[in-house]
Parts: structure tokens; sequence; C-alpha cells
């Protein structure tokens, strides 16, 4: 066999856990279907901020790399743990970045939602990959919903497209754009709609059995992703009345507060298991009877692979992602959709009712997206046998200009 393919996923994790396990679902899909398509290894890291990432499932052949974090407050990103300013924690976290691709030299590096990270963080590591390995393919990984076209103008401004096109060579699209397009929505520079590709959503293939929970079925199931937003949504589910002749699993989330999940707790009613987590919210998802969530891009997509009724009840505040991706699935009636503002145990009650005992097919909608990744990932991989090589010696390149190369050669 010839020698591994060297892939990194790289993400910046301020809120949640949804960029890390999306792109940890693309390395299992990566290691899994390279070496079958095309007869070579692959090995790889993911790069990432949330605290005790390496004790979750990575594929063989894969390791993790743990930056400082930063947190979010409304729009404003701080040093979660440090007691530092936020241009020493990005700096600290651009320098480990930077350090980890020059000696891993990989062949493939996917950057998740951020091009150039928080505040500009990866700038200096991805002009030292582009100018010591110049053969390294650099891909943009996007969820299908990025914000309102207002919400996101801001961070673009501080995000040229002659920049993002010198350094990067594609973009993937973790949707179907059917559903949501955002080349047309204003969310992404009209001077990158070339550089996209739609994967579909990273829906089929990473439902796995679940471990641990095996709960009374039938049962109904509420989850809140990482659970730092979920309080809410979780409260007033646990204490709304179960259907006839299930038990109800409520899933609150490691990142939710011990005081809000006490509170959970206390206002669940009989038949109602509350939980932390689980090892695989997917498996959980797949065999309930109906599914209440907010709607983060991983637990859509892993209730899009189900035929499981899924009523979404999206965050609206401080971004509206997740109440646009929830309106677009509701119009392709893929799923259904309460606001915020209507969210009562009645309410809730209500739905359970009409949904237990009913299926929802999902299949006109392009959810292949692992597969598809990882058949373009087998292309790159045939297209650079053998690997051109290791990096060049930091001190090349880093002895004239900066910063960040002056803007990488003022965007070649």
């Amino acid at each position: 066999m010839d020698e591994a393919l060297r892939v990194v996923f790289s993400s910046h994790d301020s809120q949640g856990l949804g960029h890390f396990r999306r792109n940890r679902a693309l390395a299992h899909a990566v290691a899994a279907r390279v070496p079958e398509l095309t007869g070579r290894a692959v090995t790889g890291l993911l790069v990432n901020g949330v605290g005790g990432a390496s004790g979750m499932s990575t594929p063989p052949g894969f390791d993790v790399v743990t930056v400082p974090a930063i947190g979010k407050t409304g729009h404003h990103y701080g040093a979660r743990h440090l007691g530092v300013d936020l241009d020493e924690v990005t700096a600290l976290r651009g320098e480990i970045v930077r350090a980890t691709l020059q000696c891993f030299a990989p062949d493939l590096l996917v950057v998740d939602r951020h091009a150039l990270g928080v505040d500009g963080e990866l700038l200096p590591a991805l002009v030292a990959l582009r100018e010591q390995v110049p053969a390294a393919h650099v891909v943009l990984g996007l969820r299908e919903v990025l914000d309102s076209p207002a919400g996101v103008a801001a961070e673009w401004e501080g995000v040229p497209p002659g920049l993002v096109r010198a350094l990067f060579d594609e973009v993937w699209v973790y949707g179907d754009p059917r559903v949501h397009d955002l080349r047309v929505t204003g969310e992404l520079p009209r001077e990158l709609a070339d550089l996209v590709t739609f994967h579909g959503y990273l829906s089929r293939g990473r439902a796995e059995d679940a471990h641990g929970l095996e709960p009374q079925e039938p049962y109904v199931v509420t989850t809140a992703g990482g659970g730092s937003d979920g309080a809410a949504l979780c409260r007033v589910a646990a204490a709304t009345p179960v259907p006839g002749g299930h038990t109800h699993v409520v899933v609150t989330g490691p990142q939710m507060s011990e005081e809000e999940h006490r509170e959970v707790v206390r206002a669940a009613v009989p038949r109602t298991r509350v939980v932390r987590s689980v090892p695989d919210a997917a498996g959980l998802i797949r065999r309930a009877a109906a599914s209440v969530s907010m709607a983060g891009y991983n637990t859509v997509a892993e209730t899009l692979a189900t035929g499981v009724p899924a009523l979404l009840v999206p965050r609206e505040q401080p971004r509206q992602e997740q109440l646009i991706r929830a309106c677009g699935l509701e119009a392709v009636g893929a799923a259904d959709l309460l606001r915020q503002r209507d969210l009562t145990p009645a309410r809730l009650a209500a739905w359970w009712g009409g949904a237990v005992g009913r299926r929802v097919s999902r299949a006109a909608l392009d959810l292949g997206g692992l597969r598809s990744v990882a058949g373009r990932t087998a292309e790159i991989a045939t297209a650079r046998l053998p690997r051109a090589g290791t990096a060049t010696p930091a001190t090349a390149t880093t002895a004239t200009a900066t910063p960040a190369q002056e803007v990488y050669r003022a965007a070649v």
C-alpha cells in the first residue's frame, strides 16, 4: 500500500460541539472509504477547541490536537479559561495550528466554517502551508446555512475574497441547494461562488448503535445539542406529558450548566428520563417514535437520515442560522417548526400526539454528503500520489515579510 494520505480537519469551536462533530463525522467517512477507493491508507488530525475531545470516538489513524478554548458572548469572542485577552489567545491558537501543519505537512486540509479562524488566527498557518507545502489541497468546509446576509456581512468584511481564493482550492458546502443555496442568498461573496461544490447533508452513514442508554421502547426524545443554549427547550420538554404508551428521554447536553441541568431534572414529569449526554445521539434518534430538538446542523443531519417525525425549535439569537435551516426544511416537508416564543407544554404535547405512529420520507433530499466528500478526497489522494514531500523549513519563508507574509503577498 502507498504512503498514507495525510488529512487535517480544523475547527474553531467557540460554542457547542457542532464544528468538531461535523469534522469527526467526515474523518470517519474518509478513513473508511478512501482506502477502499485508492488502496491508500489515511492518517490525520482533528484540530479543535473542545476540551475533552480527545476522549471522543475518532477513526483509526487519527489523533486530536486541542487548542486553548474560546467562548462567545453575543457577537464577541474571548478566552474561555485563560486569563488573557483575545489577541493573546488567538495568537497562541494560531501558532499551535501553524506548527502542527508545518510538522505534519498534510496532503489535505479542511477548515470548518471560518476561513481565517477567529480574528484571522489561521492566516499565518495557511500562508505558511501554501509556501512550504505547495502541493497541499486546502478546502473551506461550510454548513449549508451560515446566517442571515446581514449577520455574515461583518465576518466577510475582514476576509477579502481574493485572499480566500489565494489560500483555498475549493469550498465544500454540506447541504442540498434545493433546500438552501448560500450562493444566491447573499451569505457567500459572489467572487467565491465558482469554488463551491454542494456535497449533500452529512446524514447517511453517521448513525451507529447507541451504547450505555437503552430506553424502554417506544420512546420520544428531546435533544439540545451541546446544551449551552438549550435550557428553555429542555425545561418545557421535560414538563410535557408523555404520549400514552411511551417514555421520554431528554438529553440536556454536556455544556449545559449544572444549575440548568438540575432545573430540567426537577421539571420532569413521570416516564421522563433526563440525562446529560449519550455516546451516540444519532442512534437514539433513529429508534425514537418522534424527535424534538433545536436546529443545529449535526442534530438535523442525523435526523434527516431517519424516517422519524421531527419538530425543530430553533435558536433565534444571536444568529438566525437555525431558524433559516428550520424554515427551509419545513418548506420541503422534511421537518415541522415551532418558534421558541410559541413553545409550551400544551403545544409540544399536541405535536407529539400527532407525530407518534407516523413516519416521514426524506428520500428526495441529498443526504449523501459523507460518501461524496470521501469520494472527492479519494480523487485528491489519487492526484497526489506519491506525496510531494515534507514541508520546507520555516526559516526559508519567515526570514522576510510577515505579518502573514504581507497578507499572502497581497493575495498573490
